[in-house]
């Protein structure tokens, strides 16, 4: 069987679409759109467009995190890089026109920070700002979906913040319903002009949350709405983006933020960048007892969980890192030279 291609979802929505009409038109009754199995497994599909590859994908894409988290500034970061053609987050944007809708900013303010992120004469004439902006039901969705129209190559927009465009919620009507509901205008936009749409939205205060995407503040209509989440959080060892979405792979990268330049820099895998800082951890508090402590004791004043301290004092050991002595301790290496306590390997 031969290879049937779709340019995109888009025009097979769009030709969907029309069918529908035709159907309506003849007075039809309404039928669904098929594909068989056989001809799905020989669909060739567009590969996923990336704005941001692997952060950012067409589509919509919820930005949460508590307030001065530095969302706006990151969000501020992919904007700008995606109206330069430049690198954010250790990645290349594809380039083109930004919308940026800075709802809880004035001129000044955003003049003040581009400065602090650019030179001023570098600025880049494909980002633009606005700071007012309708709620999407009284106006506000066809101003942007006209601002795209009329831009030569748009490529995102950012909503910052979700809630001063959002659609007031409706008497009688859940919480998920409204979650849903507002952000879907948003979510088909994106998909019918094959855009990046990124909303900022806020993460609730809850101390006892697992999955760190969990903590996106309102119900999970609205995480379902989006195509990925991205969650900003800060921690005792610095902050973390996480992320998760339909066309994405699970992020878990750990960040640096440059507060006199405004700059968001990736470090890498946060597992692998919180081990090494696990480990100098660990190193230090041997170093300063200059003797040998057990797990219990090295936790404690290391301030970090007990079976994660043991997990990684094997590890240590192994790699020659630290020294295990008698009575299941551990010593700093320039503190081993006494024989007799070290345990017998």
């Amino acid at each position: 069987m031969q290879a049937k291609k779709i340019e995109s979802v888009a025009d097979r929505d769009y030709d969907f679409r029309e069918h529908l009409k035709t159907n309506a038109d003849n007075g039809g009754q309404y039928r669904l759109s098929t594909i068989s199995a056989a001809m799905l497994a020989t669909t060739i599909f567009q590969p996923i467009s990336f704005v941001v590859p692997r952060y950012i994908a067409a589509g919509l894409t919820l930005l949460a995190g508590r307030p001065k988290a530095g969302k706006s500034w990151l969000a501020l970061n992919i904007g700008l890089a995606i109206a330069d053609g430049g690198t954010v987050l250790g990645v290349n944007a594809v380039q083109g026109d930004v919308l940026y809708l800075a709802l809880e900013d004035n001129e000044r303010r955003l003049q003040e920070r581009m400065n602090q992120l650019v030179p001023f004469d570098e600025k880049p004439a494909c980002l633009h700002f606005a700071t007012e902006c309708k709620r999407l039901d009284k106006g506000g969705l066809d101003a942007i979906e006209n601002w795209c129209g009329g831009a030569a190559n748009p490529r995102c927009v950012i909503v910052d913040v979700f809630g001063r465009i959002r659609a007031d919620r409706r008497k009688d009507e859940g919480h998920y319903d409204y979650d849903y509901r507002t952000a879907s205008p948003l979510k088909a936009l994106a998909d019918r002009l094959g855009i990046a749409v990124i909303i900022i939205h806020h993460t609730s205060k809850r101390k006892d949350i697992d999955d760190p995407l969990d903590a996106v503040s309102s119900t999970t209509g609205l995480t379902g709405a989006a195509d990925t989440t991205l969650v900003l959080a800060k921690g005792p060892q610095g902050p973390t983006l996480y992320g998760r979405g339909r066309d994405i792979r699970e992020i878990e990268t750990a960040l640096h933020f440059d507060m006199a330049r405004g700059f968001w820099t990736a470090l890498g895998n946060a597992s692998e960048v919180r081990r090494t800082d696990e480990r100098k951890t660990i190193l230090d508090v041997l170093v300063a007892a200059e003797e040998a402590l057990s797990p219990t004791e090295i936790a404690k004043e290391a301030r970090m969980k007990g079976d994660n301290v043991r997990q990684l004092l094997k590890k240590m050991v192994k790699a020659g890192e630290v020294v295990k002595a008698k009575r299941a301790k551990y010593l700093h290496p320039d503190y081993a030279g006494d024989d007799e306590q070290q345990d017998e390997l």
